[in-house]
């Protein structure tokens, strides 16, 4: 039993010896390497794309529908096309964050511009509110 314990003893301190060892032997040589898959770039260099074009800000949103559920789509689509006849001229989105359809409206720079419309619209969408988000500056032609 004694002699079991003696070689137990030292493979644990051989093994902690060879791990140290190899620890040093990174920490000299300095060297990293980094394997990723080719898509990762790609995809930060959309991203960087995206950055410079510089069309997003924060601004305001208002959120008239949101709802999860069987023909929750439908419904979402219906609620837009709704609000899309009685205002032609604010854009609408129909945004999908897993398991909610959700409609947002308009372009608001400032909150106080989102209060006003907001205030135009409540008799049409009474459960409508303003959210922050990311809202798409209009294109200016040169």
């Amino acid at each position: 039993m004694s002699r079991l314990i003696v070689i137990l003893i030292v493979l644990f301190i051989s093994a902690g010896w060879q791990k140290g060892f190899a620890q040093e032997m990174r920490k000299d040589s300095g060297a990293v390497t980094i394997y990723q898959d080719k898509l990762v770039d790609e995809l930060v260099q959309k991203q960087v794309k995206l950055n410079e074009a510089g069309n997003n800000q924060d601004g305001y949103r208002i959120q008239i529908f949101s709802d999860s559920g069987n023909n929750s789509k439908t419904k979402a689509q219906s609620a837009m096309d709704e609000f899309l006849a009685k205002h032609p001229e604010i854009k609408a989105y129909l945004v999908f964050k897993s398991p909610n359809y959700k409609v947002k409206v308009g372009d608001f720079r400032s909150k106080l511009d989102a209060i006003r419309y907001l205030n135009q619209i409540t008799a049409d969408f009474p459960n409508a509110f303003i959210i922050s988000d990311l809202i798409s500056l209009p294109q200016v032609e040169p």
